[in-house]
């Protein structure tokens, strides 16, 4: 997977520490070959405890990584503190304003979103899979941002790697629980074979963050399921008939 951390960033984020990683730079091998920073995943833990030090490095080095155990939830957390891994609460959110903290969320198809209001010193990270995104997690994490002292006309977000509406086919039962919530959602399903349609996750959790009063959202159009050679893909290992697949990590944090 080559020695160097590949860091995509976003052009919203510009003076926020910052990356959406990928697979590439780690030292994980197999299925899980690359920068798997997943604990839930079946690889060595002595592997993924590297390849979150080189996360970090990456991004904003000599800061603490905080994570936290993704449940597909609208919750989010305030961190004021770092927690040990063993112990880390149940969310899929979180935001702090304490400098040295850097926020990650993993993924391997959902996704990562990363917020900030520069001016407030305020940042936030969001896992925003399908469930997460309709119960409202971006919401969430927008609101705790502003119990912080931000403001979300100044909040920008950006939405990184994830599996893209041209890879993710879903049922009819799947897009009638989004047309059922708001019948505008039907914008962000297109017609496939009889009984199924493509859903765009990446178009739908930009449109609830617009829709949250941010002031910029940027989507960076990369699809984890159709590089194998930069991102991990739960759908992808699911269709290949492999018993496990690694996560990636979307990182921010105050200096």
């Amino acid at each position: 997977m080559g020695d160097a951390v590949e860091v995509n960033r976003a052009r919203a984020l510009d003076g926020v520490a910052h990356g959406f990683l990928g697979r590439r730079g780690g030292v994980s091998t197999g299925l899980h070959a690359g920068l798997n920073v997943g604990w839930g995943s079946d690889d060595e833990r002595a592997a993924i405890a590297e390849n979150r030090v080189r996360a970090v490095a990456a991004v904003l080095p000599g800061a603490t990584l905080v994570t936290v155990h993704q449940v597909h939830s609208p919750d989010v957390v305030t961190v004021t503190a770092p927690w040990p891994d063993d112990s880390r609460p149940q969310a899929d959110a979180l935001v702090t304003n304490r400098p040295g903290l850097l926020l990650g969320v993993l993924t391997a198809d959902c996704a990562p979103v990363l917020l900030a209001d520069i001016e407030a010193g305020v940042v936030g990270a969001a896992h925003a899979g399908w469930k997460g995104a309709l119960a409202g997690v971006t919401d969430a994490a927008v609101a705790a941002m502003e119990a912080l002292g931000a403001k979300r006309e100044r909040i920008v977000a950006a939405v990184g790697p994830s599996i893209a509406q041209a890879s993710y086919e879903v049922d009819d039962d799947f897009e009638a629980r989004f047309v059922v919530a708001d019948t505008f959602n039907a914008r962000f399903f297109r017609m496939g074979r009889e009984g199924h349609a493509w859903f765009d996750l990446e178009g739908y959790v930009a449109a609830r963050l617009e829709a949250a009063g941010v002031s910029a959202v940027e989507k960076l159009g990369l699809d984890t399921y159709a590089d194998p050679s930069r991102f991990f893909s739960y759908r992808r290992a699911t269709h290949c008939a492999e018993p496990g697949y690694g996560r990636q990590v979307a990182l921010i944090g105050l200096r």
